[in-house]
C-alpha cells in the first residue's frame, strides 16, 4: 500500500501512480500541486514562445563560443602562436556584425585575451594563423561569404544552439 505524500498514511490507491489519498485536505494539496506543475510548463512554454532573436543569437553564440574554446583548448592562439593556457577567447576573424559568417568555424579560432582584447584581434598575425589553419581557397570563401547579408530567424537560431551544445559534447567524450 502507498503511503499518501501529504499526510503520510497508508493508502488503498485507485492508480497506479496515484500520490495521495482521497481525504479533503489531501485533495486540495494534490491540485494545489498539479496546478504549480502546469503552471511551470505553461510558464517555460510561454517564456520558448516569446524568446526574441536578439536573445536567441545572444544564447547561440554562448554555446558556439564554448563550442570553439573546447575545440581549440590545445592549440596555441591564431594570431601570436603562443599557448592559450585555460582563460582564452574564440576570436572572430569577421567580428559578428558580420552575420553571415557569425557562426562559421572557420571565421573562428582559439585567441589569446592579449590578442583579442588588447590587440583588438591582432587581426594581421590573425590572417597568417587563419590561412594556416583553413588554407587560401576557404579563407577566400570566408570573405565572399562575410559580406553578404543574413538575418536568423528563431528557429534557426534555436537549431545552432542544438546543434552546439551536442558538439560541444561530443568534443568533451574524447
Amino acid at each position: 500500500m502507498p503511503i499518501c505524500k501529504n499526510c503520510k498514511e497508508k493508502f488503498e490507491a485507485k492508480h497506479f501512480n496515484q500520490k495521495y489519498c482521497f481525504k479533503s485536505e489531501c485533495v486540495r494539496v494534490w491540485v494545489e500541486s498539479a496546478k504549480v506543475k502546469n503552471w511551470k510548463k505553461e510558464k517555460k512554454r510561454l517564456k520558448d514562445e516569446l524568446e526574441t532573436v536578439q536573445s536567441l543569437t545572444k544564447k547561440a553564440q554562448t554555446y558556439f563560443n564554448a563550442y570553439i574554446r573546447e575545440r581549440d583548448k590545445h592549440k596555441p592562439c591564431v594570431s601570436c602562436n603562443k599557448p592559450l593556457g585555460t582563460k582564452f577567447d574564440a576570436g572572430h576573424y569577421f567580428s559578428t556584425s558580420h552575420k553571415n559568417v557569425t557562426f562559421d568555424e572557420n571565421n573562428v579560432h582559439g585567441q589569446c585575451v592579449a590578442c583579442n582584447q588588447h590587440k583588438h584581434g591582432n587581426l594581421l598575425n590573425y590572417q597568417i594563423g587563419i590561412e594556416k589553419r583553413i588554407g587560401g581557397e576557404e579563407l577566400i570563401k570566408l570573405h565572399e561569404q562575410a559580406h553578404k547579408i543574413r538575418k536568423f530567424t528563431r528557429e534557426e537560431l534555436k537549431e545552432i544552439i542544438e546543434l552546439y551544445k551536442q558538439k560541444k559534447k561530443l568534443l568533451n567524450k574524447k
